[in-house]
C-alpha cells in the first residue's frame, strides 16, 4: 500500500475489536515518532505506551469513556514538557555531540540561540510551544500507523488533569497533550468503518501562488 492509498484507508476509528497489534508494527510506529520533525530538533515531550488493561480502565473515564481506550491494543500518551530547562538543552547538545562526533564548543552558538529562544518566552508559552511539537509527532504517528495498516484514533477528548494524575505526569515535569489508540477496526460495530472519506476539495484547500 502506497502512502496515498494508506491515507485514504485510515480514519479515526471509533470502535476496535480487541485484536493485538504485533510488536514489530508498534515499534515502527514508535520509531516514526522518534524520527518525527521537531523545531530545532529538541523534541520537548515524552511518549508513554499503555498496554496494562487495568491502567487503561482507569484512564477511560478521564477520556469520557471512549471505547477505543480499552478496545485498542495500545494506548499512546503524548506528554509535553511542562517547562524547558538549561539542563534539558545541555543534554540535547551532548546528544548532538555524541551522535555527530563534534565538540560541545562547536555547538555554542546553537546552544545560546536555543536558550535565548526559550528564555524569551514565559513558562506557559514554553509549554504551549512544546505542545505544538507534540502535534507534529502525532501526525507522523498517524501516518506511520496507516502505512502499517494499523487503525489509530487521535484523541484530544480527555481531561488532562485527570490523565496527569493517573500517570503521575506532573511529578515528572510533564503534561498530557494528546492520546492515540492503536488497534484494529470493529467493522460490525463502527458506524464509520465503511463510510467514504470526506475531505475538502483540493482546489479549495490548496491555493497555488505562481
Amino acid at each position: 500500500m502506497n502512502l496515498i492509498d494508506a491515507l485514504n484507508w485510515r480514519y479515526a476509528t471509533k470502535r476496535m475489536n480487541g485484536q493485538q497489534v504485533p510488536e514489530e508494527k508498534i515499534e515502527k510506529i514508535l520509531d516514526s515518532i522518534r524520527l518525527s520533525a521537531s523545531s530545532m530538533g529538541l523534541q520537548p515531550y515524552t511518549i508513554f505506551t499503555v498496554t496494562n488493561e487495568e491502567l487503561k480502565k482507569k484512564l477511560q473515564p478521564a477520556a469520557y469513556n471512549q471505547p477505543q481506550i480499552v478496545e485498542g491494543s495500545h494506548l499512546i500518551v503524548f506528554a509535553a514538557w511542562d517547562d524547558i530547562s538549561e539542563q534539558q538543552i545541555d543534554e540535547y547538545m551532548q546528544n548532538i555531540a555524541d551522535v555527530r562526533g563534534v565538540t560541545l564548543d562547536s555547538l555554542t552558538d546553537f546552544r545560546n540561540s536555543l536558550i535565548n529562544t526559550v528564555q524569551s518566552r514565559t513558562p506557559e508559552e514554553r509549554y504551549e510551544w512544546a505542545a505544538r511539537q507534540v502535534y507534529i509527532a502525532l501526525g507522523t504517528a498517524l501516518t506511520a500507523a496507516a502505512v502499517e495498516q494499523v487503525d489509530a484514533t487521535p484523541m484530544e477528548g480527555f481531561i488532562p488533569e485527570k490523565v496527569d494524575e493517573i500517570l503521575n505526569l506532573r511529578e515528572k515535569g510533564l503534561r498530557s497533550v494528546a492520546m492515540m489508540a492503536l488497534g484494529y477496526r470493529d467493522e460490525e460495530n463502527d458506524f464509520l468503518a465503511g463510510a467514504k472519506k470526506v475531505r475538502r476539495e483540493k482546489e479549495k484547500l490548496i491555493l497555488h501562488l505562481n
